[in-house]
């Protein structure tokens, strides 16, 4: 596949694919005789499971610390895990924070729509 196949199949700007591997995220495209990159299905499974963890938050230099151990081989199996653990936390933590917000939204939202039902008709509105 090629550079633009790649981005639009993960949404991905080509300028970012082109970082993802400049920073070693993902291992050295093949490039075809003409040296235009050539994207196999190794390089595209790293570049979906590296899209998966930024959307997750993780950050560059974990992902970094993680391809490094991963290259390493299996004896690195419990430090990725660990890294892998961390991020889960994080995450499950985000999305409390999310749920916190969405009940807050859903809160506000019903108030509204009471008042506008006829069914609130004093209200002490707080931010």
């Amino acid at each position: 596949m090629t550079i633009a196949e790649v981005s639009k199949k993960y949404e991905l700007t080509p300028d970012t694919i082109r970082y993802y591997e400049k920073e070693g995220l993902i291992p050295k495209v093949p490039r075809n005789k003409n040296g235009i990159r050539n994207f196999d299905e190794e390089s595209c499974a790293w570049i979906e499971f590296i899209k998966c963890m930024r959307s997750a938050g993780m950050e560059i230099e974990i992902l970094k610390k993680y391809v490094e151990l991963y290259w390493k081989g299996a004896d690195t199996v419990k430090e990725r895990k660990e890294l892998l653990e961390e991020q889960r936390t994080r995450l499950l933590k985000k999305q409390q924070d999310i749920n916190a917000t969405l009940e807050r939204l859903n809160y506000k939202i019903k108030v509204y729509d009471e008042i506008q039902q006829g069914k609130r008709k004093h209200f002490m509105e707080k931010p």
